[in-house]
């Protein structure tokens, strides 16, 4: 959430700088309210200016003798007006809050303008794609031709965008687990951590889920939780209403979860294979920081990041986003893409995203500056470390041979009893 102090000291700044993300703010909304708040705010503060003055005239009048039940009268009235005052203040700070809770975060003066993911800018490159003699088959031909990749099964079970894993190919999607997991908290410095798979609301408030994209999740309503479309949701949390000693910062995470997505919207996107899944695993990295460091971290943790990539040996590409196709919470993110050669094209592989003061200030997440001895609020940031079934893809894809077995990765065949092929 933006800072309400901000959208009330500089309204038209902040509508210039979310134009970068192509949004339109409702300014003359906005501006109506907040003159509506302020005015019964300053009514507020007179009536109780006179109810205390007349409080006291009621005490003073009784100690000399004299009938008070006129100003006491007088006081009751003005009880009145201040509760009909309190209950239209209550009423207009719930849409203000509405509407603030609606707003997304204002890009980073880096971020490029721009509407669509065609307008996101290239930082770097890493690895060269293969040259194979041969045509290149993608994840799901490869998987089905082995036997170890069963959509069909998994539509039975129940539905489409879930897949059933077998014998090696289950195998190496748990070895990267591993392997992503050990990286980040044996050489990241990530303390490696297990969180629930349901959440409640303020939690998916608190990073910004709620309440603007409740249909993206899966809702059990009988018990108010909802599934986690991405561990950030849990880890972040943590900090929730939490005074962070300055000691201890920054705090760095790694998890492993589930995640689970409606994928509201993307119908008829992605439909074939592992790429868009209702139901898909990741290595999360969450860090809470000063911030003052915040945009070095999102250096650093966009480098763990590409690591991962790197040891697997995976040709990739960083890219920065533009304003348009920024996420909601988000003040800048750059997307991490992998060489697929089934598709012939780099596809999202990680997001690493600096969130500034955005998801604390509605989580109430600080930590204590012992220069000033006062609060203030951390940043957040996070990225996936890597998504593990579209690493397996890649994995599948960039590593196949002629004859449709899978050479496994030097990296990855310690967590694999040292095999080193899958298939013939």
């Amino acid at each position: 959430m933006l800072d309400p102090q901000l959208i009330r000291n500089e309204l038209d700044a902040v509508a210039d700088a979310l134009s970068k993300r192509g949004m339109q703010l409702d300014t003359t909304t906005l501006a109506e309210l907040e003159r509506d708040r302020k005015q019964i705010q300053m009514n507020t503060e007179e009536l109780q200016s006179l109810r205390n003055s007349r409080s006291k005239e009621i005490g003073k009048l009784k100690a000399s003798g004299q009938d008070a039940q006129s100003v006491m009268d007088e006081v009751a009235s003005i009880k009145s007006q201040l509760d009909v005052s309190a209950e239209k203040l209550e009423q207009i700070q719930t849409k203000l809050n509405e509407l603030l809770s609606g707003i997304p975060n204002i890009p980073h003066e880096s971020v490029p303008a721009g509407a669509t993911e065609d307008d996101n800018q290239e930082v770097r490159r890493w690895g060269e794609p293969r040259e194979f003699d041969f045509e290149a088959k993608d994840h799901v031909e490869l998987g089905e031709q082995l036997k170890l990749i069963d959509f069909e099964t998994a539509t039975k079970i129940t539905s489409s965008r879930f897949v059933v894993m077998h014998a090696d190919i289950a195998r190496l999607h748990r070895a990267l687990i591993q392997f992503m997991l050990d990286t980040h908290s044996l050489e990241h410095g990530y303390q490696e951590i297990n969180v629930p798979y349901l959440v409640n609301a303020d939690s998916c408030k608190g990073t910004g889920q709620l309440p603007k994209f409740e249909e993206d999740l899966f809702h059990i309503r009988e018990h108010g939780f909802y599934l986690i479309p991405t561990a950030e949701v849990p880890v972040t949390n943590i900090v929730r209403d939490e005074i962070v000693n300055h000691e201890d910062l920054p705090l760095k995470f790694v998890c492993h979860s589930p995640c689970f997505r409606s994928e509201a919207g993307s119908y008829g996107k992605d439909t074939r294979g592992m790429i868009r899944q209702h139901q898909f695993e990741k290595v999360e990295m969450v860090q809470m920081v000063k911030p003052d460091v915040s945009y070095d971290v999102l250096e650093e943790l966009t480098g763990h990041a590409e690591q991962i990539l790197q040891k697997l040996e995976l040709p990739y590409r960083v890219v920065t986003l533009c304003g348009g196709d920024l996420g909601f919470s988000a003040a800048k993110t750059y997307d991490i893409e992998v060489w697929l050669p089934g598709q012939q094209k780099y596809r999202e592989i990680s997001s690493c995203s600096n969130f500034e003061d955005f998801q604390a200030r509605r989580m109430k997440a600080r930590w204590r500056n012992p220069d000033t001895n006062k609060t203030e609020l951390l940043h957040t940031l996070n990225g996936s470390g890597l998504a593990v079934g579209r690493t397996l893809i890649a994995v599948m894809e960039n590593y196949q041979q002629q004859d449709g077995s899978i050479v496994i990765p030097e990296a990855l065949r310690p967590y694999m009893n040292n095999q080193t092929h899958i298939g013939n």
